[in-house]
């Protein structure tokens, strides 16, 4: 591996491949966050039906006493 390393052009080991793996952090990083906020997304709105599940349940209870 060193000896292919050390065979590429001087541009390519400074220039392309650091931009290349920049590249690649930048979309394994926006990966990670869209993941995280989509499960944040996705229990937001499951608290958000909880919570209307619960008026809903409160609302019929107090219905049944009159």
């Amino acid at each position: 591996m060193a000896e292919f390393w050390k065979s590429l052009p001087s541009w390519v080991r400074n220039i392309v491949v650091p931009i290349i793996l920049l590249v690649i952090a930048w979309k394994v990083f926006w990966t990670i966050v869209g993941a995280v906020l989509g499960a944040i997304g996705f229990a937001v709105n499951i608290l958000v039906l909880v919570g209307i599940a619960a008026a809903v349940v409160i609302l019929i209870k107090k219905a049944a006493k009159n």
